[in-house]
């Protein structure tokens, strides 16, 4: 059997967690807003034509921020098209997906689906094919309060109140060559710095993300950071990352491991920004917005669900909907775990993406919609993690992988809120034939007693949750908890992800 030790004392923070932490991305992409939020002829459709289903499921996953509306989506995006009367909107091509764009949901519906799920609008500007003009353009339409041509534009659509958008990407990927409007990291960060200058000229308030690599394995990884953060270091508030991780030739051991090289990837871009911030002897921070994360199957796009051809842009096809077993969502709760290890300086994040697009919601046109197997980690983190992450110290039996080399059977991380008392640890066992018994040393946590302790597993590690049987997996509460004076013992199943709820 696996041990573990892990030692919890709410004197030792990481750093306090932001609730943006628990963002999520909405792309036009594949069957993402079309089919998925909206469907005017659901039987749980609204006025507006969302999906009721939809939304509750996005209110219990407990989603903070959405980034909008991309992704390399937004690289050849004019947003004039998604405002004003639908019946007046053009249908574009989008060549980033190779789909046809109908705008019928643009930007006053999509931020009325946020206001009935109750998530923050984080919006992306298109710094591939457009450039600062159309940036401050924008800025003007969501947030000044009127007396501008534009500012009466969005009063003329519908919208008295200004949006009041406080968060803004400046672009998305641009060092990826698959990008419309690709450039060097230093003509990019020309452009981002004009840009960033140009919008808090019009409104301070704002705060602005960078970007940063596409993937920690781009060639230009560290130098695009160094290179970028030098024209924009006092113009911006967050460089952006981007990661996603996939069972590579049946090598499950290096697969659970994942969070290994996400842990790797943050400290080292943190090292970038701090290296700029000492050149610059600024005295500001920038933090991290890891604004797009998740575990996805790229190759089966690249194999399998590519669109190609002249003449053959369909709307709303089923793109990327990859169906995600018990050892996805175990890695998936395992990157959660990273990101709340670096609460101090990863501060936004965004699960890429919400709906039936490597998503932990999936529906069924005219058809249900069901959790996905990461729908409960995320939900549970999103609930439970509040206050501050800790300093944990924790020990663990190792395995060797191919990849990472040797790594902890375990990993763990805890947290803790000041407010209500209640801490929360949230750990993993990699271990694909051996329980894991990990022991909580709660010394420092005087009187508290266990609330909860909830499991994701399955004797079958590729189990799924699907149409035709949509609660295959879920959470089950662990009955194996021991408690002996200050120490929590609780035992844990192979390739399984669980939460324990202290108070």
């Amino acid at each position: 059997m696996v041990s573990a030790h892990l030692t919890i004392d709410p004197f030792f923070t990481v750093g306090p967690i932001n609730p943006r932490l628990f963002g999520s991305f909405v792309e036009h992409l594949g069957r993402c807003v079309y089919d998925g939020l909206y469907e005017p002829g659901h039987p749980t459709a609204d006025a507006e034509g969302f999906r009721g289903d939809v939304i509750e499921l996005v209110k219990e996953l407990g989603v903070s921020t959405i980034r909008y509306p991309g992704g390399n989506f937004v690289s050849g995006f004019r947003w004039e098209d998604s405002v004003g009367p639908r019946e007046s909107r053009p249908r574009r091509l989008d060549l980033a997906w190779h789909s046809t764009e109908t705008n019928e949901v643009g930007l006053h519906e999509f931020a009325s689906w946020l206001d009935k799920v109750g998530s923050e609008l984080m919006l992306a500007v298109n710094l591939g094919t457009r450039g600062t003009l159309e940036a401050i353009d924008l800025l003007e339409y969501t947030n000044l309060a009127s007396g501008s041509t534009l500012s009466d534009q969005r009063v003329a659509n519908g919208r008295t109140d200004a949006f009041g958008v406080s968060m803004w990407c400046l672009g998305n990927e641009m060092d990826g060559p698959w990008q419309l409007g690709h450039r060097s990291a230093d003509d990019y960060g020309k452009l981002a710095s004009q840009t960033a200058k140009g919008m808090r000229q019009l409104d301070p308030s704002i705060e602005l993300v960078v970007c940063g690599s596409s993937s920690a394995h781009m060639p230009t990884f560290g130098e695009w950071e160094r290179v970028v953060l030098s024209h924009t270091y006092e113009d911006v508030d967050y460089i952006s990352c981007h990661a996603y991780y996939e069972e590579k030739n049946g090598d499950l051991g290096s697969f659970l491991a994942s969070a290994v090289d996400m842990d790797h990837f943050i400290e080292s871009v943190v090292a970038s920004i701090d290296h700029v911030k000492a050149v610059k002897g600024s005295d500001k921070t920038i933090n991290i917005s890891f604004d797009e994360w998740n575990v996805w199957y790229i190759d089966r796009y690249q194999n399998v669900d590519k669109i190609e051809g002249l003449d053959n842009w369909p709307v709303a096809p089923r793109l990327l909907e990859d169906a995600y077993s018990v050892a996805d969502a175990v890695v998936f709760g395992n990157l959660l775990i990273s990101l709340l290890k670096h609460a101090d300086r990863v501060t936004s994040a965004s699960l890429a993406q919400l709906v039936n697009v490597i998503a932990p919601i999936m529906t069924e046109p005219g058809g249900p919609a069901w959790r996905q197997t990461t729908f409960f980690p995320f939900a549970v983190t999103s609930r439970l993690a509040k206050g501050s992450t800790l300093e944990t110290k924790l020990t663990s039996d190792t395995y060797s992988t191919e990849v990472y080399g040797e790594v902890p059977l375990v990993d763990a991380v805890a947290t803790h809120d000041e407010t209500t008392g209640r801490t929360s640890v949230f750990l993993v066992n990699r271990s694909q034939t051996e329980e894991a018994t990990v022991t909580i040393d709660m010394t420092a946590l005087d009187g508290v007693s266990v609330l909860s302790v909830q499991t994701l597993a399955d004797d079958d590690f590729s189990a799924k949750n699907t149409l035709d049987d949509q609660n295959r997996v879920g959470l089950s509460d662990n009955a194996s908890v021991v408690t002996s004076g200050s120490n929590v013992t609780v035992t844990v199943p192979p390739v399984s992800w669980t939460a324990l709820e202290l108070g």
